[in-house]
């Protein structure tokens, strides 16, 4: 099995410098790399950015359900 942490965490860089510079679509294609790289490692890392997607259900909850 190839070690691919390296470029697991190069994903989650670009994917955190994108969102922190407005570049949503970016940060959309960063995050899906990481999570493809994740599953095809095996590592079973936890999504780094389950804080995000968790703040993101309440804000929504907040205004109105879907």
């Amino acid at each position: 099995m190839v070690d691919l942490s390296a470029e697991l965490d190069e994903a989650e860089d670009k994917a955190l410098d994108s969102l922190a510079r407005y570049k949503f679509m970016m940060f959309g294609y960063w995050a899906a790399i990481w999570v493809h790289l994740n599953r095809i490692s095996g590592a079973r890392r936890s999504n780094p950015f389950r804080p995000f997607v968790q703040q993101a259900r309440m804000i929504r909850g907040q205004r109105r359900p879907i």
